[in-house]
């Protein structure tokens, strides 16, 4: 990341925790919920060659998306929690708007990557997705529904694509009242037992948390740049994924 960028980040984390410092509102309080990690890859293979190096497993083809330009790899975590790999498929069509997880901006995913910032993001859901947006647009971006022709969820982007917050805050999904299948996601055996992140204001992305009144946000703690680190237990032990 440019020095330039992180300190738009650091000034946007530091004003959104002026105006939401606030306990949530009883309309979004205990609404959102992790839904999953995601591994924001340059190129998919990448993305799944790290995991492997990190888990020692093999996550298996998940979908492509079509609406995106996006494709991924998905490993279950327990629960309804789950881990993608995600990166723009080469000669995709693009999509009608910027592309999730930043991925427009293929120089900073690069970036990230060469650095180990690789674990970036994380995806909470709502059943109340309107009402968690009001007034955030500025933090998550505006709705954007999906599939195109024929939506079956909603999914929060900002205008330039950027992750919200330069990652510091979920990306936003409502499913419609239809849980994710963990079906069609493999099962070997991986359980997520700590999710962190590290941050230079850790104070204000923590007073944005209790705001939004999150289920299982990452544990928050300080650091020269934000940095995501999960503990995963495997059948082999305990693994770290950055």
């Amino acid at each position: 990341m440019g020095e330039g960028r992180a300190l738009e980040d650091r000034d946007a984390v530091r004003e959104t925790a002026i105006r939401y410092g606030a306990p949530g509102d009883p309309w979004t309080a205990g609404m959102l919920n992790l839904d999953h990690l995601t591994v924001v890859a340059p190129t998919l293979a990448e993305g799944v060659a790290h995991v492997r190096t990190c888990l020692d497993l093999d996550v298996p083809f998940g979908q492509r998306h079509d609406y995106m330009g996006t494709w991924n790899h998905l490993l279950q975590l327990g629960d309804t929690v789950y881990l993608e790999i995600v990166a723009v498929e080469p000669h995709a069509t693009g999509p009608r708007c910027s592309r999730w997880f930043g991925l427009d901006d293929q120089r900073r995913v690069r970036k990230d990557w060469d650095s180990g910032r690789r674990l970036r993001g994380w995806v909470a859901r709502t059943n109340a997705f309107d009402r968690v947006l009001e007034n955030r647009e500025s933090i998550f971006g505006s709705k954007v529904s999906l599939p195109w022709d024929d939506p079956t969820f909603d999914f929060a982007i900002p205008e330039d694509g950027s992750l919200p917050l330069g990652g510091a805050a979920p990306s936003i999904i409502d499913r419609r009242g239809k849980p994710r299948s963990m079906a069609t996601m493999p099962e070997m055996g991986a359980r997520l037992l700590s999710f962190t992140l590290e941050h230079p204001e850790p104070d204000a992305i923590s007073k944005l948390y209790r705001s939004l009144a999150i289920d299982r946000p990452p544990t928050v703690t300080h650091g020269g740049e934000l940095r995501y680190r999960a503990e995963i237990e495997t059948s082999d032990g305990v693994k770290a994924l950055f």
